[in-house]
């Protein structure tokens, strides 16, 4: 057999906006996350369902920080890809955006099988901000698109089941603490790109999973899986069992059909194969199938109202088709989390490749003819074969390195001694962020950053904890041992850490902000904003607002702080504070919307209605946020113009 399989490098240039650094405050609140379910329908699910929806939830993002330094400025931008290619298929990866597959061509009609985005955009859509559209997403940590989705990974060449080469992406995900990878390979003469996918558990604990892999698709076609029920979940929040194909009159298996924005979860039959698959009216698409391990099956649309199209329009650039996604997951739900074993893993293999087959009339019908021809063109059973030949390749160490992801995962194999076949972490990729933590291992103490520099990330896992609490009390040490107390749920003992260091900072700021967020989680709103106020002098006082590099601490701190005084009612304190921000600051969407609610706090209804007029773009403005709409209700009975209305779900009755 000749292997005609390549992996080369290319560069796409495309109009891209610039991810700008990321938010320098940690995340000390719960998930902004609009996934969550009304208790209301908790009863009557089935049980293993009932008791992953409630399993291990996160309680926030650390030790993760937001990313939310983008805009929306595009200018043409050069992205390193990692081709691969046989003489069937051409897939295009971004190893420095998550391992985005963006892109899957049919070579002998040129097709394309995704919904590849012409822009890169980022919009607030995953856990911790930056996420864009398009491709094959590979969603690890918790219920969202992942932390991951605009970070680098590791990849390299490594030697494939068939005797070629696959391309293997790997992390460390730090939401759960997990290393993962994924191999991607077109075996010699296949329509079908495989991914073999495994996460692993080093840890003496059981851990919670979660995985989702997001296959963007153009959104007129018809959505075929082998179900007859689905759970159906939209942004109102309710979780419900409902009939497949059609509910109240509509079929919903045609994305457009759908009013607003919504979940379904089909319920696949155990036994039954695990596919979907995205047809148009000619009967040409995409079809996914895995094997049985991964056994959920989803449809995500944006629905044909205004604020889902005013999303669609946000992600890409005029002019440009709208999508809708097809998604595998390892529960029946992303609401779900699934156990891993203490120093155990998950593994399964997935398969990506062109389907022509019917989609219209009788629903049973149009299914059967779509798993019929799937079954023609990629047996289940090969599927199958494909996972076992490919597991004792998942431990083939790596060749040639292609890209490099974070140093998070050296610095926990440095920690731990762990040994973790086919996904190496060198010591070599540690940077800047990990080096005050690998300090903390060789001597015991923690060396603090150089002049009025913010503090970096905090590991807040319980062996990092332990180790700041034998540390050097020094305050750089308590501010990080406070939060990572935080996140423990040990409240009281983080704002004492925090406390303590106090008198003796440098920098004063980023405590007094930790210790205005606990205010405010304890209900002490005017306390919270003394706090805040006191932190945004003392920024003031060691950080130029002229330093490019340190603008992003004047945006976060500013816009804490601003809303905190506007929650007490303290405009003109709220006022002076909005005068010493940068112009630059000042411009952002972001605080053109403060402004506004400062200008009607302050009476002036107006001044206020000028800027929604003047008009201004949120570059962050997150998925499922009613703040448009809900500062417009404020100032008039005119309807929401249409490029403020973002709702994705009906107003209540």
């Amino acid at each position: 057999m000749v292997v005609v399989t390549r992996i080369r490098r290319e560069v796409l240039t495309l109009p891209a906006a610039e991810l700008g650094p990321d938010n320098p405050l940690p995340p000390l609140r719960p998930l902004d996350e609009v996934h969550r379910v009304d208790d209301r329908d908790l009863e009557g699910l089935p049980p293993d369902m009932a008791r992953q929806l409630g399993y291990a939830p996160p309680a926030g993002l650390l030790p993760v920080r937001v990313r939310d330094g983008y805009g929306r400025t595009r200018e043409p931008r050069s992205l390193d890809a990692l081709v691969i290619e046989n003489d069937r298929l051409r897939a295009t990866v971004l190893p420095g955006l998550g391992g985005r597959v963006a892109s899957l061509v049919r070579l002998s009609t040129g097709r394309e099988l995704l919904y590849r985005n012409p822009v890169f955009q980022p919009a607030d859509f995953a856990l911790n901000g930056a996420w864009y559209s398009g491709g094959i997403e590979w969603n690890i940590g918790t219920t969202g698109h992942t932390t991951l989705s605009c970070a680098p990974l590791h990849a390299a060449r490594v030697p494939a089941p068939d005797g070629g080469e696959m391309l293997r992406l790997w992390e460390w995900e730090r939401l759960r603490d997990l290393p993962f990878q994924v191999d991607l390979w077109l075996p010699d003469g296949s329509d079908f790109l495989y991914a073999g996918v495994r996460v692993r558990n080093p840890h003496e604990h059981p851990v919670p999973v979660y995985w989702w892999s997001n296959i963007a698709v153009p959104e007129e076609v018809r959505v075929l899986a082998p179900a007859e029920e689905a759970w159906q979940f939209g942004y109102e929040q309710r979780l419900r069992r409902v009939p497949v194909p059609s509910y109240d009159g509509v079929d919903r298996t045609y994305p457009l059909n759908s009013p607003h924005a919504a979940d379904y979860f089909y319920d696949v039959p155990d036994g039954r194969r695990r596919w979907i698959a995205a047809l148009d009216a000619d009967g040409h698409g995409l079809a996914q199938t895995s094997t049985d391990v991964l056994r959920g099956r989803k449809l995500f649309v944006w629905g044909h109202e205004r604020g889902g199209r005013r999303w669609q329009q946000w992600l890409t650039e005029p002019g440009t088709g709208g999508y809708c996604e097809i998604q595998a997951g390892l529960a029946r739900t992303q609401l779900e989390h699934v156990r891993l074993d203490a120093e155990s893993e998950v593994s399964w293999l997935e398969a990506y490749g062109p389907l022509d087959a019917p989609p219209a009339g009788e629903w049973s019908g149009a299914v059967q003819g779509a798993a019929d021809r799937l079954e023609s063109a990629l047996p289940r059973a090969r599927v199958e074969e494909a996972y076992t030949a490919w597991r004792p390749y998942a431990d083939a160490e790596p060749g040639e390195i292609l890209a490099t992801g974070s140093g998070w995962g050296a610095l926990e194999v440095l920690r731990a001694g762990w040994k973790l076949p086919g996904t190496p972490f060198s010591e070599s990729t540690l940077g800047e962020a990990q080096e005050p933590w690998r300090e903390l291992l060789r001597t015991g103490g923690l060396p603090a950053p150089r002049g009025a520099e913010p503090p970096g990330e905090t590991p807040v896992a319980r062996h990092w904890r332990d180790l700041l609490e034998t540390a050097p009390a020094t305050p750089h040490a308590e501010y990080h041992l406070g939060i990572a107390q935080w996140h423990a749920g040990d409240r009281a003992q983080a704002v004492r850490s925090w406390e303590r260091a106090l008198p003796l900072a440098p920098a004063r700021w980023p405590l007094l902000r930790c210790l205005a967020v606990a205010d405010e989680d304890d209900g002490h709103h005017e306390r919270a904003a003394d706090r805040y106020a006191d932190a945004f002098a003392d920024l003031c006082r060691v950080v130029r607002p002229d330093d490019g590099d340190r603008t992003a601490a004047w945006a976060a701190l500013g816009r804490e702080a601003l809303e905190a005084l506007l929650r007490v009612r303290r405009t003109a304190d709220a006022r002076a504070l909005w005068g010493q921000l940068p112009p630059s600051v000042r411009g952002r969407g972001r605080f053109r919307l403060l402004e506004a609610e400062l200008l009607l706090a302050e009476g002036r209804r107006a001044e206020a209605r000028a800027v929604f007029d003047a008009g201004f773009e949120i570059a962050d403005l997150r998925e499922g946020s009613r703040a448009l709409d809900r500062v417009w209700v404020r100032l008039t009975d005119e309807p929401l113009p249409v490029h403020y209305d973002f709702r994705m779900r009906p107003d209540p009755a």
